[in-house]
């Protein structure tokens, strides 16, 4: 079945025209006639899985494109390079690990709960694996082609009770929840037509195809897809709808031209793991639609519960989200889908890349590792409660260090040197790890302070799994992370095949503290570029009634909520300008479509610039590790918290049209902190977002 939408106005509601010819109609109109509901889901259809001792890391699974590349355009001599993908959205009804709950048979072992979410499924993936979404690659050049089949019910679930009122679009609308589209966070594509457009609808029944035209210098690196439909965005990425959009690059730097970091690790021979951490944020109800939760004796939530035979859903807003709601459910941030997982494989001394995306809404993840202490407790009926006290007691070794060498998908100019990196929604890291001998190493999300938190209240440590290392012939018991890793690279970029004296240059940059500077993907934006251009905007969140706003000024008097026949900000195509980010109220991770930003400064209400290195934050009264070295690097998302300015520069290169930023706390943005941004072409008139198929 297909639809094809035919959109001559940007607001997510009116997007509903479609041009057909009488079959094609006759066919479709029966076809979503034939959408099964939500209730149609046989009880004897959920996926069994096994009660394991433990559940294994495996990446997600890579979604295959077809083998011909179907035309979906009448332009002529389509480039080799294309693909196309196929990409179905419905309910599915499975089975989650739930740690807090103990097997009747074993108790040594896990329970799960049956769960019936909206979910992402591709051609040639399994419906075992629903709660994360599968992988996408393409390189550089590539035409990709994404056929997004809408199989949710047109009707909302009678689980449903927030409001069914549509006069606002910022009101939360059970009728908006199988409504949707999709965004490809951080590529750096066009946002009109066809392209990523989140400004149309894809209603239930219909097929849209979505055609992504790489461009030939699109940076190599780590993003990811999800849904982005006004109104119910955060409702379908809890549900677990997120993937990876893996850019691989093989283009060797040049002296005129910097390259792909990804020829570097090639030649390094560096095994790499996707992770795409998620809150999965199910419940149970009762009759009257409220969560079924567990209660300590002073009357304080401590866990939401599903019974046997119950089915765990997501269906509304109502209590799902906001603060407090994710520590209070009782619920683990999943990894590729998995609660708790144990990775296999890694080999002591090997270096390992992670590209890890925080594909959720509504958690703050400090990532550090820990060697575990051997003969430990069982981890895996470890109740999120006990989780803190677990690793005290447990996972007792320093942390060990690692490098990240990319943020938000861009190559950093200087691989960084930690212990712990801070991912808020929407963020991404590429990481180089290295265990430094066998054993078995805590995965931990370090406890994170109030004001450096999504959900502006403290979080305590959490156990994200666990990594089983073995011996190599490489195991070193103590030697230095840094040092070796740099012999590994420095020993990988003398086998690349490039003159004698950009490989010279690579090699002293690599000697030289792991600098990057060939592998960059973009220049920095120096004063002269940026013209005295200024942007403004501030976060804010009023009261009586609450509503969600951005303001184009640093004043919260002047925050409006999202208006979508409202452009407000137009933005020349061909220039640089320079934001100020503030936020009036609680903090909030700021992200920019299309055109990503280098970060100039973060300065505390002392005016301390705390994103320099070896910076130290700790203005509330808590150290706050997520600013320091974060100066002069390229992202898409950033978060801003109260008390704080954020200065940082932008280009708009490319891509005249029409598309958004916003808050990446997605029930904020879906309930109007959002803005329409418009990038003009002073050649051409007002950039909008173009209202027919490219």
């Amino acid at each position: 079945m297909s639809k094809t939408l035919e959109y001559n106005n940007h607001h997510p509601g009116l997007i509903r025209a479609w041009k057909m010819v009488a079959f094609a109609a006759c066919i479709s109109i029966l076809m979503v006639f034939s959408v099964p509901s939500v209730q149609a889901a046989p009880a004897g259809s959920v996926l069994e899985k096994p009660a394991l001792a433990q559940e294994i890391f495996r990446n997600p699974p890579l979604l295959p494109p077809r083998r011909k590349a179907t035309p979906v355009t009448t332009q002529q001599n389509q480039p080799p390079d294309n693909k196309v993908f196929d990409l179905d959205i419905k309910y599915v009804k499975a089975e989650l690990n739930n740690p807090a709950k103990r097997d009747p048979k074993d108790p040594s072992k896990p329970s799960y709960d049956t769960v019936l979410l909206r979910s992402y499924q591709g051609t040639g993936t399994s419906e075992k694996t629903p709660f994360v979404a599968p992988t996408i690659e393409a390189k550089p050049g590539d035409t990709v082609r994404i056929n997004l089949n809408n199989k949710l019910p047109d009707q909302p679930s009678p689980d449903c009770k927030d409001s069914r009122d549509t006069t606002d679009e910022n009101v939360l609308n059970c009728y908006n929840y199988n409504r949707t589209n999709l965004h490809s966070h951080g590529l750096w594509i066009s946002p009109n037509g066809n392209s990523d457009n989140v400004l149309l609808t894809i209603e239930p029944g219909e097929t849209f195809t979505y055609e992504y035209k790489i461009p030939r210098d699109h940076p190599a690196g780590t993003f990811w897809y999800h849904p982005h439909r006004h109104g119910s965005t955060a409702i379908q990425v809890a549900s677990g709808m997120a993937g990876a959009f893996i850019v691989r690059g093989d283009r060797l730097p040049s002296e005129s031209v910097n390259g792909d970091i990804d020829t570097l690790l090639n030649k390094a021979e560096i095994k790499e793991r996707i992770l795409v951490l998620q809150q999965i944020q199910y419940a149970c109800l009762y009759e009257n639609g409220e969560i079924k939760d567990k209660k300590d004796r002073k009357g304080k939530v401590v866990a939401w519960v599903c019974e046997p035979n119950e089915i765990g859903k997501i269906e509304s807003y109502n209590r799902f989200f906001g603060p407090g709601t994710w520590g209070e459910s009782g619920r683990y941030t999943s990894i590729n889908g998995e609660i708790l997982p144990t990775f296999k494989d890694a080999k002591a001394g090997e270096i390992e890349r992670w590209r890890i995306i925080h594909g959720g809404v509504r958690a703050t993840i400090n990532l550090e590792f820990r060697k575990l202490k051997e003969n430990p407790p069982n981890f895996n009926t470890l109740k999120t409660a006990d989780a803190d006290s677990y690793i005290g007691k447990n996972c007792t070794g320093d942390p060990i260090k690692y490098h990240v060498i990319a943020d938000d998908g861009l190559t950093r100019s200087q691989a960084w040197q930690t212990t712990l990196t801070t991912l808020q929604p929407g963020y991404r890291s590429d990481a180089l790890v290295v265990f430094p001998e066998a054993g078995k190493y805590c995965v931990v999300d370090a406890s994170a302070p109030a004001l450096g938190s999504v959900n502006a209240q403290g979080e305590s440590r959490q156990l994200l799994g666990v990594v089983e290392v073995s011996v190599t012939q490489d195991e070193k018991e103590k030697y230095d992370i840094h040092g070796y890793l740099t012999d590994k690279l420095v020993e990988a970029a003398g086998n690349l095949s490039i003159s004698t004296l950009l490989k010279e240059n690579i090699v002293n940059d690599l000697k030289d503290d792991l600098k990057l500077s060939a592998f960059t993907p973009h220049t920095v934006i120096k004063d002269n570029e940026v013209k005295g251009n200024k942007q403004e905007l501030t976060f804010f969140i009023s009261n009586s009634p609450t509503k969600f706003e951005i303001s184009n000024t640093l004043d919260t008097k002047d925050a409006q909520p999202y208006d979508h026949t409202r452009i407000d900000r137009k933005l020349k195509l061909g220039s640089a300008d320079e934001w100020t980010l503030q936020s009036g109220a609680a903090s909030h991770p700021f992200h920019i479509h299309v055109n990503p930003f280098q970060i100039v400064k973060i300065s505390d209400k002392n005016n301390k610039d705390v994103s320099l290195p070896g910076a130290v934050d700790n203005f509330s009264g808590t150290n706050d590790p997520q600013y320091p070295g974060l100066k002069g690097v390229w992202k898409d998302t950033l978060f801003v918290k109260p008390n704080y300015t954020i200065v940082v520069r932008t280009r708009y290169q490319r891509y005249p049209g029409e598309f958004v930023i916003h808050c990446h706390i997605l029930d904020h943005e879906d309930q109007g902190m959002m803005q329409n941004v418009s990038i003009v072409d002073p050649a051409k008139g007002a950039g909008t977002n173009t209202t027919s198929h490219q």
